[in-house]
């Protein structure tokens, strides 16, 4: 048994190494490398390759049909802001008609309140003026009686003697200034 051990160690030995680095073996690998790269071609060519580019393709309509849907979008968001601000712009220019005319409303109101507020002023006024005068004139009839009277007794007092008539048209002449 040894002998065999023996015989398959100088077996080894005096093998040339490797067998793909074999000189020998070269033609027959090169035969069985473009067998393997041809079958890889062809299984790659016929099967994987056209299923990648179905995704690709694929990958690329999606692509292209979003991009599409999001210039669309863009397109309607542009619009509705156009109609927002159109909107908006419309709603400030009723705003300020409706301010205007509440104004010329308020002022019309304010206008007839102070009209009536004047006319009773000087409703008032008159009415104020009538009474001073009507008390001014007798206010001057009663300082005319006090004044004829008090000359009388003056008159008197003083040992004279003096008529009603006479007083009086010296009083008024007095008076009148």
């Amino acid at each position: 048994m040894a002998s065999e051990t023996h015989n398959a160690a100088d077996a080894a030995a005096s093998a040339p190494g490797l067998p793909q680095l074999n000189f020998d073996h070269f033609g027959n690998q090169i035969f069985w490398l473009l067998v393997t790269l041809v079958v890889i071609y062809f299984v790659l060519s016929r099967i994987a390759l056209p299923r990648i580019a179905a995704v690709l393709a694929e990958r690329h309509g999606t692509i292209t049909n979003d991009l599409a849907a999001a210039e669309d979008l863009k397109a309607k968001a542009v619009e509705a802001e156009e109609a927002y601000n159109k909107a908006l712009a419309d709603a400030r220019g009723e705003a300020q008609t409706i301010v205007n005319e509440a104004k010329a409303e308020i002022k019309a109101d304010l206008d007839k309140a102070i009209a009536k507020a004047d006319a009773e002023i000087a409703a008032k006024t008159a009415e104020g003026e009538k009474k001073i005068a009507e008390i001014r004139a007798n206010a001057l009839e009663s300082v005319k009686e006090v004044a004829n009277d008090t000359t009388g007794e003056i008159v008197a007092a003083l040992g004279g003697k003096a008529d009603k008539r006479t007083v009086t048209a010296a009083v008024t002449a007095r008076m009148k200034g």
